[in-house]
């Protein structure tokens, strides 16, 4: 074995806390990058756009790959905390908060103010960071940058980048290894590359992530997302079947194989970038009971105001005439609550037990949904629902959920509340897969609570704020809704206590009649498992 290898278990001074002086070399190649971009902001005019914007975005990802090696390459596989709760970045410390800062202060500006990106408005050219884009812009599609297209690759050049950093400190374990060329694979393929190729192809095309499915893509149903698939003729129409048959047929069959991780940890660009870039500040969800309640209050507040918003957009522009088009505003609404119905019943006529007093809670629901989408039903006019001017609403879920929530919040605050706050506190997408992972899914993590020593690393590393080490001290599976299945609390456990399996349904959620003390039949209870 090299020399090179660092087999110090030190705890009294970390390790984690030193850095060679290649990693001090790496940070400031990254540091160069980056202040190509900070120039390029201040309208800086670079001789070659092209050069400079493939010098920048190179010394970045190099510089997290050389870091990442020096990193990972000189200790042995297997892992380790790395000093995250010593670190003042990766402990809410001062690095920490600024980088927040920043980060928060980014995503307000792209959002809101783009013009101060250097944004061309009415046919004038890009400046600033924009127009260092341009020249990769018109190499995919022909046309010049958007804030939309800088972000785009920002983001996609820091899952590739932080991904191979992942890659290398979860080199000990196959699944994460594939889960990570997964994401990766799916953020540059089909959220970045294919719409660009899809517009060189077709322009008038609206933009299409096929990957993301609704609620996360919630203008697919708008109007003129519509009308301009409807009129591509069969490819914009398969276009829109596609996303309809991912919502009730493709994503349900795949949660009940194999849980909400077939997406949120393999195929989503907003939990790719939680688990890469994010990685680092996975130990910063808030594990206490205060944080679950709010939690499951507020993904469900969400996911319900997420349907009326949709249901209400696709109302403001059918008609009321069925002569016109069959599908008329009336007939719409009806089909909505037969739906809708029809889960509810179908959850309480077969899981009420299993659901327990959750259940009195998910009626509660039902039927303030119900509520709201006959109040708008009998109170909408052709321009305006619920009282508002109907255009004024269909933007206001963009606003609130797309942009504030799963933006400015979700990812601006990484170093504050975690990788994952938006994947566990807002995206209605995560709380549809979750509903049903708990309800009929097949996957569930198992645990071998004989083995345990109760050491903490999984409930640390859990980025979801789930008590890991709760369950595994009492043997019990994991079922639980807010689990991506990210396999990171098994990754991390030294004794195997811990395994992501797919199985029947028989025993999949276990109680604790044994450690309660109750009479069972001892044998028929194993057997079960």
């Amino acid at each position: 074995m090299s020399n090179k290898i660092n087999h110090s278990m030190s705890l009294a001074k970390p390790d984690a806390l030193d850095i060679t002086n290649k990693q001090k070399i790496a940070l400031a190649i990254g540091i160069i990058g980056l202040l190509i971009l900070t120039l390029a902001l201040f309208n800086t005019d670079f001789p070659n756009k092209g050069l400079f914007l493939t010098l920048a975005l190179g010394l970045i990802s190099g510089g997290i790959i050389i870091y990442s090696r020096e990193a990972y390459l000189s200790k042995l596989e297997g892992i380790k905390n790395d000093g995250v709760w010593f670190k003042s970045i990766s402990s809410r410390g001062t690095w920490g908060w600024i980088v927040g800062v920043i980060l928060t202060a980014f995503y307000i500006i792209l959002y809101f103010f783009p013009k101060y990106l250097g944004l061309g408005t009415d046919g004038a050219e890009n400046t600033g960071l924009i127009s260092l884009f341009d020249p990769l812009s018109k190499l995919l599609s022909g046309r010049p940058a958007s804030q939309w297209f800088v972000y785009g690759t920002l983001y996609t050049v820091a899952i590739l980048a932080f991904g191979y950093k992942f890659i290398l400190k979860y080199r000990h374990n196959r699944y994460q290894q594939l889960r990570t060329g997964s994401v990766m694979f799916f953020q540059l393929g089909f959220a970045f590359l294919i719409p660009e190729f899809m517009y060189v192809m077709n322009n008038d095309l609206p933009y299409y992530d096929l990957k993301s499915v609704w609620p996360l893509n919630y203008y697919i149903f708008d109007e003129w997302s519509v009308n301009g698939f409807l009129s591509n003729g069969n490819i914009g129409l398969a276009l829109i079947l596609f996303g309809i048959i991912s919502i009730f047929v493709i994503t349900p069959i795949l949660t009940y194989k194999y849980g909400k991780r077939w997406y949120c940890s393999w195929v989503c660009g907003c939990g790719g970038l939680a688990e890469t870039a994010g990685d680092s500040f996975r130990q910063l969800s808030s594990k206490k009971m205060s944080a679950w309640k709010l939690e499951r209050w507020l993904i469900h507040t969400v996911l319900v105001f997420s349907v009326v918003m949709t249901v209400a957009m696709i109302y403001t522009y059918l008609g009321y005439d069925k002569n016109d088009f069959w599908l008329t505003r009336g007939v719409f609404i009806s089909l909505v609550i037969g739906f809708l119905t029809l889960v509810f019943a179908g959850v309480m006529y077969f899981k009420r037990q299993e659901l327990g007093k959750d259940a009195k809670y998910g009626a509660i629901g039902f039927f303030v949904v119900i509520a709201l989408l006959l109040i708008m039903h009998f109170t909408g006019t052709t321009n305006q629902i619920f009282y508002i001017k109907s255009g004024a609403l269909r933007s206001a879920y963009g606003l609130y959920i797309g942009s504030i929530f799963s933006g400015v919040i979700g990812t601006g605050f990484y170093p504050i509340l975690g990788s994952r706050s938006w994947c566990r506190f807002g995206c209605p997408m995560a709380a549809i897969l979750g509903f049903q992972q708990r309800l009929f899914s097949k996957f569930r993590i198992t645990t071998n609570g004989g083995q345990c020593i109760s050491c903490g690393n999984c409930s640390n590393s859990c980025e979801m704020g789930i008590d890991v080490r709760h369950y595994a001290q009492k043997g019990e599976n994991i079922v639980r809704s807010s689990c991506v299945g990210c396999g990171i609390c098994s990754a991390v456990c030294p004794r195997g206590v811990l395994k992501l399996e797919n199985d029947g349904m028989e025993g999949r959620i276990n109680p604790t009649e044994i450690l309660l003390g109750n009479d069972v039949d001892l044998m028929d209870l194993v057997n079960k498992k």
